[in-house]
């Protein structure tokens, strides 16, 4: 028999297809023996991502276990903001990136307010929305690290209509920069090829809206 070879193993697509199973599994469970088999999964998805990754097998239980219910991919919501063809972005505390401003959309808000929250909250300019760029999902545009769970990204055009500079707990600096002076990036959050698409589709005015 021929074993395979273990460079070649995607344990990281593994993991995320126990997780997916298990999470719906324990949501469909109709008793406590199917309940604890799904569980059993998802320690098993949890053993593989601790063995190869520098996290305790009880944290990535415990992170797993965050994210419950049926699953569905999370949302995560950008502001688009330019001046004097600058775009504005934001110094990442968390890895040292710069980053169009925003994260996770809140329960409870449209999508527009929690782009005008975000952006307040993380750079201290208060903004207008005043259109979608793109719909993107974060494993088709090449994001790094990966995650266990799928991500859609919405980004949105905004105008900054009040506010000045300020950090937050979340980030550490506030500044514009030009198309040919983009800093490194939190590239978790934001690709070089995304500044220059949404750059590109505020000045030409093409109102199409970006997916996929």
């Amino acid at each position: 028999m021929q074993h395979e070879n273990t460079e070649t193993f995607d344990w990281f697509a593994i993991a995320r297809q126990l997780k997916t199973i298990s999470q719906a599994g324990k949501f469909f469970a109709k008793d406590d023996y199917e309940l604890k088999r799904h569980e059993d999964i998802e320690a098993i998805c949890a053993r593989i991502v601790a063995g190869h990754t520098q996290t305790p097998q009880s944290e990535v239980l415990r992170l797993l276990q965050q994210d419950s219910g049926y699953p569905t991919p999370k949302v995560d919501c950008r502001g688009v903001a330019f001046q004097d063809d600058k775009v504005l972005l934001v110094l990442e505390t968390e890895d040292g990136g710069w980053t169009l401003p925003g994260g996770w959309c809140d329960q409870g808000l449209t999508p527009a307010q929690n782009v005008v929250r975000e952006f307040w909250e993380e750079s201290g300019y208060d903004v207008r929305v005043v259109r979608p760029l793109a719909v993107y999902d974060r494993d088709n545009q090449g994001h790094t690290p990966p995650y266990l769970f799928s991500i859609y990204k919405l980004f949105f055009l905004c105008e900054i209509v009040g506010g000045e500079a300020k950090t937050s707990n979340e980030t550490s600096d506030v500044r514009f920069f030009g198309m040919d002076e983009i800093p490194p990036l939190s590239k978790g959050r934001t690709l070089e090829k995304q500044l220059h698409r949404f750059y590109e589709q505020y000045k030409t005015g093409n109102l199409t809206v970006d997916f996929d």
